[in-house]
């Protein structure tokens, strides 16, 4: 018989229990939530009432920004009030990237409206990583008329991108002042880790070389700020407060327009350079280096194929031949070195010597020979300086020796830097012991002292230094420094250094700057090697000084055949010269590369400027007239 099992006891819940449990744990997390909310009202008394300047700060500056404003360039003018640098308006199309959307998508878009290159696209990515978020980003500058036209037809496709006015610099002659005037162009990466941040907040340009470069801490101006109120987008919403930017100085040159234009239309697009001087007070009148470029080009970014084409032309039209190009500047010396006899006592004005068309040292076959085969006969220092006899000059070269002559022609401003207010002055070679001992590491031997006492061989010059020289002799010997710049207007205005109150040391009279005068007056105005250029002349005097500087060296017994030569290896021409010749008021330095011969290709061009400046003559006779001429 089996026992019956026994019933399970069921428990039942323990409602007192599990009440008092939840009491305990609302209780609990009624605690933490208090305790928390109550974090939270402390750290809100601390925000609001401990750190509420401070963070009033922080938020007026997320609503307020600090913009700079860009100064206005200050003006170039000529001496006769003729504006050469302006600035004008133009329009830039920029990119807001905050409503632009996707910034690849866009420019893939925008590229075959306004024909973007590569190169754009690059530069516009760059400034992309330094600009801030809310800034408007330009994409291109100077947009043409038809860009804009391009533009405005599909603007509504292009969210967030728009076109701005900015200021912009605008060369109204071109290609005439490029060389001088300069240009200025986008500032650099380079260039930005070295300019002060505060000076050029808000500025793109800045200039590169010439005037521009020369007085950009003048021209530049001072930077605006102001005060804008933005959204939580970037964009403007309204300017709170305005500090106005303050325009740069402006320059007024010594150089003339006219006299320019028509420096550059007798060179008529053949390669050299161009220097007039005012030998009262060193003011630069003209100053042409040809080939040329139009420097409006650069202002917005020249494009690269075209900036290549430029800096790998031939004829080099980037190159400033008139301060840069150092070329033997020929028998252009020969009245400086005869000064420097008559200072040395090496010669006097009845000196005379026998040419009987070749020199040669004691004791050396070697034939030194004169530009004129058979010579020149019996000569004194007056004919030399006349007729550019090369024997009398070999002469006296041999017996000052190249030191002396160093110590003699520097005083003229060969061998150094003019001191001249543009950027990049070459200062030529003058040659001595010492530099070619220094330089070469060899002895100077004297049969070179031929070359150089003809201005060939190691003596080299820059027109710049010829032009000088000349304004040297044409006052008697005053020291001058080259200069720009005569005058300023503005906030800070260019300080001009007054000309050097020195003169030349010179041993001998007085009166032998005269004589050196009627010299050079007879090259032109006697039986000398630019006689031809009286022809034309009317109302005044003028003196003058013809040159060659050889480009190809020519054996002891080879004869100099222009028609076996290629056009490269022709002769430069020179001339300088001053007028009128009594109280000159221009001198001039003119070469012209490969152009053969001084008197009939640089001399008319040196006769065109002293026409207008002395007697107000704009139409000169052309170069041609002179081509049956065949001097030196």
């Amino acid at each position: 018989m089996t026992t019956p099992e026994k019933p399970e006891r069921i428990t039942l819940n323990d409602q007192q229990k599990e009440s008092s449990l939840y009491r305990s744990r609302a209780s609990l997390a009624g605690m933490i939530v208090l305790s928390l909310f109550s974090l939270l009202l402390v750290r809100y008394g601390w925000l609001q009432l401990v750190q509420h300047e401070t963070y009033l700060t922080l938020s007026e500056n997320n609503r307020i920004h600090l913009e700079a404003i860009s100064p206005p360039r200050g003006f170039i003018y000529d001496r006769n009030g003729v504006l050469l640098a302006d600035n004008r308006p133009v329009f830039a199309l920029v990119v807001n990237r905050q409503t632009a959307g996707d910034l690849d998508t866009l420019i893939a878009r925008l590229k075959p409206v306004l024909q973007l290159s590569d190169e754009e696209v690059v530069r516009f990515k760059k400034r992309l990583r330094v600009s801030r978020r809310f800034d408007s980003v330009p994409i291109r500058s100077r947009l043409s008329e038809e860009d804009l036209a391009r533009f405005s037809e599909a603007r509504y496709d292009f969210p967030g991108v728009s076109t701005e006015i900015e200021i912009s610099r605008y060369y109204p002659y071109g290609e005439l002042f490029a060389h001088v005037i300069g240009y200025v162009s986008r500032i650099s990466e380079q260039e930005e880790k070295t300019l002060d941040p505060a000076v050029y907040e808000g500025t793109n340009l800045i200039g590169k070389i010439g005037i521009e470069k020369y007085y950009e801490s003048a021209l530049h101006g001072r930077v605006g700020y102001q005060h804008v109120e933005t959204n939580a987008y970037g964009k403007q919403i309204r300017v709170l407060k305005r500090t106005p930017p303050v325009r740069g100085t402006d320059l007024r040159l010594a150089l003339d327009v006219k006299l320019q234009q028509i420096a550059h239309e007798q060179l008529a697009g053949r390669r050299g350079a161009i220097v007039a001087i005012d030998p009262r007070n060193g003011g630069v009148l003209a100053f042409v280096s040809n080939p040329g470029f139009d420097p409006n080009l650069f202002v917005g970014g020249i494009p690269g194929a075209l900036y290549r084409g430029l800096r790998d032309h031939a004829d080099r039209p980037l190159y400033n031949r008139a301060l840069q190009g150092t070329y033997p500047p020929g028998s252009t010396i020969k009245p400086h070195e005869g000064l420097g006899g008559l200072h040395y006592g090496l010669v006097n004005w009845e000196y005379r010597i026998s040419d009987p068309g070749f020199f040669s040292l004691p004791g050396d076959s070697h034939r030194f020979r004169d530009w004129k085969k058979g010579g020149h006969g019996i000569v004194d220092l007056t004919r030399a300086v006349e007729i550019s006899c090369d024997i009398y000059f070999y002469q006296l070269s041999d017996r000052m020796g190249v030191d002396r002559f160093h110590d003699w022609m520097s005083q003229f401003g060969f061998g150094h830097k003019t001191g001249i207010d543009l950027v990049n002055e070459k200062s030529g070679t003058l040659p001595s012991v010492a530099w070619k001992r220094k330089r070469l590491k060899a002895p100077w031997y004297r049969g070179e002292m031929m070359s150089v006492g003809i201005g060939q061989g190691y003596f080299t010059a820059s027109p710049l230094q010829v032009a000088l020289s000349t304004a040297i002799i044409a006052n008697k010997g005053h020291h001058l420094r080259p200069q720009m710049v005569m005058s300023s207007s503005g906030p800070n205005p260019v300080v001009i250094e007054p000309q050097p109150n020195t003169r030349v040391v010179f041993n001998g009279m007085p009166e032998d700057w005269d004589k050196m005068h009627e010299a050079m007056r007879r090259v032109v105005h006697g039986s000398g090697t630019a006689t031809h250029l009286a022809r034309k002349i009317t109302g005044y005097e003028m003196a003058g000084k013809t040159g060659t500087a050889q480009v190809k060296g020519i054996k002891q017994n080879e004869k100099y055949d222009e028609s076996k030569l290629d056009e490269r290896h022709l002769d430069h021409a020179w001339f300088m010269g001053f007028a009128p010749v009594v109280n000159p008021t221009i001198a001039v330095a003119v070469i012209v590369e490969n152009g053969k011969h001084g008197s009939t290709t640089a001399g008319p061009i040196a006769k065109a400027l002293f026409d207008y400046e002395v007697m107000g003559i704009v139409a000169p006779p052309p170069i041609s007239e002179y081509a049956d001429v065949v001097t030196e």
